[in-house]
Parts: C-alpha cells; sequence; structure tokens
C-alpha cells in the first residue's frame, strides 16, 4: 500500500498542475487565439477524452471475461473517423457556422429552433449520462482503496471492495470546483474553453503513458517471452468461438454513435472545433492514440488472470498488478492515469450538459414565468452564469447520489454500455437534419421519445434487477404477465443478447416514428428553411442567410434585449458598428440575424429566437426566396410523385398532394414567365438606347434633326425602362413590414377624377370611350391620395389596353354603401376574365389569359396590396356588359380620420 498522505498530496500536486495548465491556457488564448492551443494536436488529445475510468480500466477488464469483444468499443470510433469524415466535417462546419453549444442546441436549431425538441434531448441526456457519472467516482474511488487501503489491493484481488463514500463525496466537490473555475467563467459557450481544453489534452498524455507504463512492465516482466505468454493464455481470453456476430456489429455501432453523440464528445469536437485542419488531422491521429491505449491490454489482462487469485476483480488488474509485486511506484501512476481519465470525463460532461440545461430548461421556465432579471445586462447575465453553476453541481452530485445509492450493485459493472445505448437516441436525429430535407421537428420528437422509453424499458430498467421501479416478476414473465412484453424478450424475439435486443428494438422504433411522423405533416417554413441552410452549408452560404426571412423591429427593442444578455460593451461593438445605431430607428435583418446569431451563442439558437421574437414586429419571407423555391419545384414535384405512388393514402391526402403539385407547377411557370418578361422588357429599351448612343458616337456630322429624332428615341426607350423599374419598386414598397407611409384623410373622388384625366389621351389613342356613372358625393377615407390614384390608373388603363370589342367602353363609378363603404367600379365590355383566373391575377407577375398587350404583372399586385394597406379590398366580378367589373371598397372616416364603421388598418 501507499500513504494515504502521500496519493492525496500527489493528486493535488497533480490537480494543481492542472490548475496551472488552464489558467496558462487562457492567458494564452487571450493573446494568440490562434496560436497553439488551436493546433490539431491539442484538438485531438481533447478528443481522447472518450477514453474515460471505463476505457482506461474496464478494457482489461473485458478482455478478461469477454476476450476481443474490448476492441469493439474502439472499432466504432475508428471506423467513424476514418471512413465518416465527409459527415464530421459538415457537422463541425455547421456547429462553426451557427454557433451551435451542445448536441440538443444543435438539433433544435436544425429542426426550426424548437424548445421542446432541445428540451427533450436535454432531460434524456441528464437520465442516461447519470450512471456513467457515478461509473467514474466509482471508478476512482476502488482505485484509490486499492492504492491506499491496509492489504487493499489483495482484497480486490480476492474479494469485492466496500465502496467509500467519503473519498467520492470530496472528490464529486473537486471537480464540481474545477468545472466551474474553467468551465463556466463566462455565458458565451461559443468561445472556445482553451483552458479546460489544454488540461484535457495533458490528462491525455498523461493516462497514455501511465497505461503504456503498466503495459510495458507486465510484457516485460510477468509475460516472460510473447510465445510463453500465449501459449498460457486462458481459454476465456483467446476464445476463437466468441464474437464476429451480432453482438460485435451492435458493439461497433454503438461505440461509433457514442464517439459522436456523448455530450463531451460534441463539445470537444464539435463545439471547440476552429477550423477543417483540426478534424482532418484528427480522422487519423485519433484512431492511432486508440491503438495505443490498446496495444497492451491483452498481455495486461493475460497475466491477471494467471498470476492473480481466481475470483479477482478484472477490472482492476491494471492497478493490482504491480500493486501485489511491489511495484508501487508504477500502481501510483496507474492510479493517476485512472484518475485523469475518469475526471477529464466527468468535468468536460458536466460543462457540455450544464449548458443544456441553462439553455434549454432553466431559460426557457425563466423566461415563460418572467423570472429572468430585467435590469441591468449583468442581472441577467449572472442569472445564467448561476444556473450554469448549479447545473454542474446538479449533474455532478446526482451521479454520486446514483453511486450512493447504487452501493455494490452489479448494475455499475455494464452501465458503460446500457448509458451509451441511451445517449446515441439522437442519432437518428443528427442524421437526418444533415441529408434528409423532409424531416420536421414532430418526427425527431416522436423518434427521440419513444425510442428513448424502449430503451429504458428493454435495457435500463431491467439492469437493476428488480430493485427500482420494475419489479423482478415483470423481468421475468412481463407486466400483467403479457410474455410478449417482456423486457429481454420484446414480442416473443429472445434470440438476441439483451444489449443488441434494446439497440435493435430502441433504434428501429426511433427511426419509423421520425420518418413516419415527417412524412405525415409538412415541415414548417422555418424548418424548411433551417433545413437548407443545413443540408446545403457548403454551398452559397451567405447568399442563403441573406434577405430569405425579412423581419423588423425597433432597434431600441432588440438593443435592450441583447443588453441583457450580451452584456453593455459588446452590445455597443454590435450596435454602433459603422453607426447603425446612431441612424436607424427599424432594425434590418441583416442586424436582428446578427444580433440572434450572437444571442444563440450565449444562451442557444432556440432561447436566441424566442428573445428576438419578442421584439419582431412582422416576419415574411421573401420574393427571392419563393423564385429560389419555385427553382426546385421540379425535385419537389417528382418526390411528391413519387410519395403518392408508394403510400396509397386516402383520399383527402392524395387530393392534398394534388394541389400542392400544381402550387408548384403554377409557381414554377409563374417564374419562368416573369423572367422571360423582365428579360425581354429590360433588354429591348437597352438594345435601341446602345444602338442610338453609338450612331451618335460613330456618325458626328449627321444632321440636326436625325440627332433629335435619335435622342427622342434613346429618351422614350429610358422613360419604358425606368416604367418597368418604378413598377418593382413599387411591388417592393407594398410589401407588408417595409416604410409606412404618410396616411392623410381625403376624398376618394379627386382620386378617381385625376385617373380619369391621366388616362383620357391613352383611351383617346385607342379608341376607347371613357363614360362616367353614378358618383358618390362628401366621402372621406383615410390614405394617400396618390397611392389611391395609382390603384385607379392601373384599371382604367388595363380596362382600356385589354378590350378587344369593336366599340370598346369603360365605365367608371362609385357609390356609399350602408354609411360606413366607399365603393368605386371600374367596368368594361371587354372579353373579361375567366372565374378560375380571378384570384391569380392578382399575384405577382400574372397576367390574364385573355390580356391582348404585353406587361410584367405587377399592377394588379400591387393595386390590391394598396387597397388592403387602407383597410379595404380589390375583387373583380362581371360586368353588365359582358366584360370585367373591378371593385375598390374603402371604409370611411371623418374628418379626424376616425372610421365610420370598419376599423381602419394603416
Amino acid at each position: 500500500m501507499l500513504p494515504v498522505n502521500l496519493v492525496v498530496l500527489v493528486c493535488l500536486a497533480y490537480v494543481a498542475i492542472l490548475f496551472g495548465v488552464a489558467f496558462a491556457g487562457d492567458r494564452r488564448a487571450r493573446k494568440d487565439p490562434t496560436g497553439w492551443l488551436s493546433s490539431p494536436l491539442v484538438y485531438t488529445l481533447s478528443i481522447s477524452i472518450y477514453c474515460s475510468s471505463w476505457t482506461f480500466f474496464g478494457s482489461v477488464g473485458s478482455a478478461a471475461k469477454n476476450g476481443l469483444e474490448f476492441l469493439t468499443i474502439y472499432l466504432g470510433p475508428t471506423i467513424v473517423f476514418v471512413g465518416w469524415w465527409i459527415f464530421l466535417r459538415k457537422l463541425v462546419t455547421i456547429g462553426r457556422i451557427h454557433h451551435t453549444t451542445s448536441i440538443a442546441d444543435f438539433i433544435s436549431a436544425r429542426f426550426g429552433k424548437s424548445p421542446a425538441l432541445g428540451a427533450l434531448i436535454t432531460i434524456l441526456t441528464l437520465v442516461a449520462i447519470t450512471p456513467y457519472i457515478a461509473l467514474q467516482l466509482k471508478a476512482i474511488t476502488a482505485s484509490f482503496q486499492v492504492t491506499t487501503y491496509p492489504a487493499g489491493a489483495l482484497v480486490a484481488a480476492s474479494q469485492r471492495l466496500e465502496p467509500d463514500f467519503v473519498v467520492a463525496f470530496w472528490l464529486a466537490a473537486g471537480l464540481c470546483l474545477f468545472s466551474i473555475m474553467f468551465g463556466v467563467r463566462n455565458i458565451d459557450v461559443n468561445e472556445r474553453h482553451h483552458g479546460v481544453i489544454a488540461a484535457i489534452a495533458v490528462e491525455a498524455l498523461v493516462k497514455l503513458v501511465a497505461f503504456l507504463a503498466v503495459g510495458i512492465w507486465v510484457f516485460a516482466t510477468l509475460s516472460n517471452a510473447p510465445d510463453v505468454m500465449f501459449r498460457n493464455a486462458p481459454v476465456s481470453l483467446l476464445n476463437p468461438e466468441q464474437g464476429f456476430g451480432s453482438r460485435w456489429v451492435a458493439l461497433c455501432f454503438l461505440a461509433g454513435a457514442a464517439v459522436i453523440c456523448l455530450p463531451r464528445q460534441f463539445q470537444v469536437t464539435v463545439v471547440e472545433n476552429s477550423s477543417d485542419e483540426q478534424i482532418r488531422t484528427a480522422s487519423w491521429m485519433f484512431p492511432f492514440y486508440l491503438f495505443l491505449m490498446n496495444l497492451f491490454v491483452i498481455p495486461i489482462a493475460m497475466a491477471g488472470l494467471n498470476y492473480l487469485p481466481a475470483g479477482s476483480d478484472p477490472d482492476l488488474f491494471v492497478l493490482t498488478l504491480p500493486m501485489t509485486n511491489g511495484q508501487e511506484t508504477i500502481g501510483l501512476l496507474a492510479f493517476i492515469g485512472g484518475f485523469s481519465s475518469a475526471t477529464s470525463m466527468v468535468i468536460v460532461s458536466s460543462i457540455a450538459l450544464s449548458t443544456m440545461i441553462s439553455n434549454h430548461i432553466v431559460m426557457p421556465v425563466a423566461m415563460r414565468f418572467s423570472l429572468v432579471p430585467t435590469g441591468s445586462g449583468q442581472s441577467a447575465r449572472n442569472f445564467i452564469l448561476t444556473a450554469r453553476r448549479m447545473s454542474i453541481v446538479f449533474i455532478i452530485f446526482l451521479g454520486f447520489i446514483y453511486f450512493w445509492v447504487s452501493g455494490t450493485s452489479d448494475a455499475l459493472a455494464s452501465i458503460g454500455l446500457i448509458s451509451f445505448c441511451g445517449l446515441i437516441q439522437p442519432l437518428p436525429s443528427l442524421v437526418a437534419g444533415l441529408y434528409w430535407q423532409r424531416a420536421t421537428h414532430r418526427g425527431a420528437l416522436a423518434g427521440l421519445a419513444a425510442g428513448f422509453l424502449v430503451w429504458g424499458y428493454t435495457l435500463f430498467l431491467p439492469s437493476f434487477e428488480g430493485a427500482f421501479l420494475m419489479s423482478a416478476d415483470v423481468i421475468e414473465n412481463g407486466p400483467f404477465g403479457l410474455t410478449w412484453l417482456k423486457p429481454y424478450a420484446l414480442f416473443g424475439q429472445d434470440a438476441y443478447d439483451p444489449l443488441v435486443h434494446a439497440l435493435l428494438w430502441s433504434m428501429t422504433v426511433n427511426i419509423v416514428l421520425l420518418v413516419a411522423v415527417s412524412l405525415w405533416r409538412e415541415p414548417t417554413p422555418l424548418t424548411r428553411f433551417q433545413a437548407t441552410l443545413f443540408i446545403d452549408v457548403f454551398r452559397r452560404q451567405t447568399e442563403r442567410e441573406r434577405g430569405v426571412i425579412r423581419r423588423t423591429a425597433r432597434v431600441a427593442d432588440l438593443r435592450q434585449i441583447a443588453g441583457r444578455i450580451l452584456g453593455p460593451e459588446e452590445t455597443v461593438r454590435l450596435f454602433y458598428l459603422d453607426g447603425v445605431g446612431e441612424r436607424a430607428v427599424i432594425a434590418s435583418d441583416e442586424l436582428l440575424s446578427l444580433v440572434e446569431t450572437r444571442l444563440a451563442a450565449h444562451v442557444g439558437a432556440a432561447t436566441a429566437r424566442t428573445l428576438v421574437s419578442q421584439v419582431v414586429t412582422s416576419e415574411t419571407i421573401s420574393v427571392e426566396e419563393l423564385k429560389r423555391l419555385a427553382g426546385e419545384a421540379e425535385q419537389i414535384r417528382a418526390y411528391s410523385a413519387e410519395l403518392e405512388r408508394k403510400s396509397r393514402q386516402v383520399e383527402a391526402t392524395a387530393a392534398e398532394l394534388a394541389a400542392a403539385n400544381e402550387r408548384l407547377r403554377e409557381i414554377d411557370v409563374q417564374k419562368d414567365e416573369f423572367l422571360s418578361q423582365v428579360s425581354h422588357e429590360v433588354r429591348t429599351p437597352m438594345t435601341a438606347i446602345r444602338s442610338f448612343s453609338e450612331i451618335l458616337l460613330t456618325n458626328r456630322d449627321l444632321d440636326e434633326a436625325r440627332k433629335l429624332h435619335f435622342l427622342g428615341i434613346i429618351q422614350s426607350e429610358s422613360f419604358r425602362l425606368t416604367r418597368l423599374l418604378d413598377g418593382i419598386l413599387d411591388l417592393n414598397v407594398t410589401e407588408p413590414g417595409e416604410q409606412a407611409w404618410d396616411m392623410t384623410v381625403f376624398d376618394p373622388e379627386v382620386a378617381v377624377e385625376h385617373a380619369i384625366a391621366t388616362c383620357e389621351p391613352l383611351a383617346r389613342a385607342a379608341g376607347v370611350r371613357i363614360r362616367r356613372g353614378r358618383r358618390a358625393r362628401h366621402a372621406l377615407v383615410l390614405g394617400s391620395q396618390d397611392r389611391l390614384a395609382q390603384v385607379f390608373i392601373n384599371l382604367i388603363s388595363n380596362a382600356i389596353k385589354h378590350n378587344p370589342n369593336a366599340n370598346p367602353e369603360v365605365v367608371v363609378s362609385s357609390s356609399i354603401r350602408a354609411n360606413v363603404t366607399y365603393e368605386a367600379k371600374v367596368a368594361d365590355n371587354g372579353p373579361g376574365v375567366a372565374p378560375m383566373d380571378r384570384e391569380s391575377i392578382f399575384r405577382k407577375f400574372v397576367r390574364g389569359a385573355k390580356a391582348q398587350q404585353g406587361g410584367v404583372g405587377l399592377g394588379l399586385a400591387i393595386s390590391r396590396q394598396i387597397a388592403e394597406r387602407f383597410g379595404g379590398e380589390l375583387c373583380i366580378f362581371d360586368s353588365k356588359a359582358g366584360g370585367a367589373e373591378f371593385v375598390v371598397r374603402l371604409p370611411l372616416c371623418t374628418r379626424d380620420g376616425a372610421g365610420s364603421g370598419h376599423s381602419t388598418a394603416v
């Protein structure tokens, strides 16, 4: 044995060194963020946190009990890092771009920034990881007892050690202190934890050196020659009939998924990543590290089985072999290696999980019940920091309580694989989010919840052997005697190992529900947009983020929200860059997106969106995005058709899909016509302007009359081009959420007369008669007289241009209805508008099927938007003469702007 004081002193000295490394790393990072602390070597060593005490001690134990099966825990990560490098690169790139803070934040952001999804993943992760933290505390406590207790190594070599909960308690307290000091110093969790990562890298080297030292000593001292060592190997260790079956496949899959989904692995692999070079180097260096960690597993296991008494705990062979052979220095080094393995896992896991709890549970609940301080910005930041610090204490001591309650239960012996199976349940949602456009947050919620329940029922609760929630009778015979519901033989499937059985059922249910529910309901516009950003992350990322979703908010409100979370210094830097905060009253969409991104780095994407949504006054999909979606219409139509053929759903669903396809075809046709029309309309005047300009430039001797003639043509074509651009600009101005108009009370008849006078020259030239019908008197409406005149000019000019009748006529009349509504009519005796076209002609870039002269299809869309901005409406009916009759209805008001009946929307 070693003196307790010596072991404690060595542990304290080691922890002090880690504190020094973390402190120096933080200081170095502040001076040079891109220095050696961000090197691929340090990054790869931090990923080796995968090798916990379960790896350091448990690999030898697994080899002694199950032969070569222990290799599967390392083959899985090796396959992922070597064969799935493209997947990892996409994962870390999205994490950097979107400032994700955890796996819950990542999946939540992908599926429309769903708060419920982030909260569910957090709760499930907390449940699944608690036994795993308990396992680390058990390993360190047991190794401390072996190293320091009188005859501790001999007891461990012959019988089970009783756990020392006092040691475990002080160990948990120390882990809380270190995690809080270097993991929760600020709330910007997307800011790299350089100090912690530096300390984790040092611990990675320590545990590797310690394990290699024990292995070399065993190989050189106890194993004699290699041929003798293998000749004396127990049959249980190298049984050729073991493995390479369903359990091996399941364990490889389990380990490969765990290296992605474990909170600590996601933290170091995705959140701490700063470049593609890091993941590129890790793709070969991390598997090499795993190879070195397993180089002497077989020799140590064989030596333990040969030289230690029968019944010795194989999980402690790494310690008991040197301690029982008088090699106390090597034993102390092995203890430090196991100590490093366990502490690094607990520290990073608690930091990552505390962020998830704070962002997805504490903050949403605090915002829901108005518990977040509303005073200074620092008070809100302190609230978040306190929540994360308390979460770390809660997480680590929850693991301690689990260890205390379990005591010497055999449940802890296999809890590593059991926890792995629960912690990988987010994998289907994660993979679907990166590659399947159709995946929805409802599907992810259903799959995650169901998969986790199946895991708990078929593996987690039965592992307590009847001591917790599930009785031994239920485990043996199923609930209520229903044998087909036995946890270890669900639906009569008893041919598999319990772990394989639980993994198969939980993943199957998870994936089936994810796909089925996603296909059942259409994704929301935000989910579809987020899917595009994630799936097409390498293609025109900046273009896709800009101008797709247009939002508006007051700068003052946005600045107040940001100040509470970001603090005054960062808020000033964010809002007053280039003077944006001094000039603007309404925040641009770019500023809104920038603020939301910075908030997401502090409180997660879902909470950040909730915060920003509190001050957003309007949110719409832009015309540019509609055109982009129309460009993808063919692909969506093909998918919808394939889905319709395969599903054979009920008649209502089939009709809905057909309607969706028809809408997509209309959008596609509109897009093509719009691009063709605008291209033609722009090219024609530009061609004329260029041609006549060249004539004037090259022929200086032209007579004055011809020069004036050519200049007149250039001017005319310029006016034509200006009208086209004015139409597009008018469309943008009338979009909801754009700049406010000056609203005044005026007589709408003045606008009608102005429109008639403006259109009379056009009517005379076309041979069309404009006739005035009955007119309203003393009507007053609230709006813009110029804009209303624009509406009537559009309607009258359309009636003139699209009337091929031999005796064309346009009738303009108006009246007051029920003393609350002003109604103006523009009727013609032309061909009219087919009923099927009466709604579509009001859409942007659409012209009626019977239109006689070209246009870009903006006039009616603009007119309807103007009427609606005034609280009225624009609709179409058949005229008495057989043509079309456009009706404008506006609410009346008094001189002071008060409505006469209907409420007035401005």
